[in-house]
């Protein structure tokens, strides 16, 4: 537990930092680009346009879903998180391995790197959420009460990203083939997470109740509850202790491994 405590002291006290370097690592990643950081903006817009016009107004996507939503906006709502959660596990893996001369050379808190690369991919979940906001709104989808969820599923969302980002790092230094692993794994959890296909559609299935246990649809599931204005949290208060009971089963073997191997991460160049 004193290392829990001690990890969230060195994330709130290094937030400051977090953010400048996410946003000097986005400026260099587009300094050589034409329009710069505007393709942070540019690049997930493109995305959902492309996804509103293939499915909005072909492939069935006018299909009815829940609350009479068509399949389109619901697809949206699960896909959005989805990019953004996909895109952070990737950075997350290598959030350490690339970075190891930069913890060779200077005194600087490892445990940040992992976050950084979480933090980083904000503008773009933030763009592509607020452009199907006004597509979702502008289509007769006012907000209701229900949407305050949307805050709380944010939350739970960049905890889980966090936890398995800390993990993964570390695994990654250990065991290089498990950066490889985890890229072919992202390619099936995009289905099986509910991104796209409606894994809860046959809740008595044992399929289902296996899908129900993968977090991320605990995540995915959560906006659109929240969105769809279908469920509360409280609703299905067990799924949310079992999901918080895994993020924080991911974290502490996070937390304990970065603790137990930081000092010789840089044998691992």
């Amino acid at each position: 537990m004193n290392l829990l405590i001690h990890w969230c002291h060195i994330q709130f006290s290094n937030i400051g930092k977090i953010f400048r370097i996410a946003s000097f690592e986005k400026k260099a990643a587009h300094q050589n680009h034409f329009l710069g950081l505007f393709w942070e903006f540019l690049s997930p817009t493109i995305q959902i346009v492309i996804y509103y016009l293939i499915f909005g107004m072909r492939l069935g996507g006018q299909q009815a879903m829940e609350n009479g939503v068509p399949y389109v906006f619901w697809m949206l709502i699960g896909v959005i998180p989805w990019f953004y959660i996909s895109a952070s596990i990737n950075a997350g893996v290598s959030s350490i391995s690339s970075n190891l001369s930069l913890i060779s050379k200077t005194k600087f808190p490892v445990e940040i790197l992992p976050t950084m690369s979480v933090v980083r991919g904000l503008n773009g979940f933030f763009t592509m959420m607020g452009l199907f906001l006004c597509l979702y709104i502008g289509t007769g989808h006012f907000p209701d009460i229900h949407w305050i969820q949307v805050i709380y599923y944010f939350l739970t969302m960049m905890l889980l990203l966090m936890s398995l980002a800390m993990l993964n790092s570390v695994v990654t230094l250990i065991f290089r083939d498990y950066q490889l692993i985890i890229s072919s794994m992202m390619r099936l959890l995009f289905f099986v997470s509910g991104a796209v296909i409606d894994v809860s559609a046959n809740p008595d299935s044992w399929l289902t109740k296996l899908f129900m246990l993968n977090p991320f649809v605990y995540v995915i599931e959560g906006f659109r509850d929240a969105l769809l204005s279908r469920a509360w949290v409280f609703d299905h208060i067990w799924w949310s202790i079992y999901f918080f009971g895994v993020t924080f089963m991911i974290l502490l073997t996070g937390v304990y491994m970065m603790n137990k191997y930081k000092n010789y991460f840089v044998e691992y160049n």
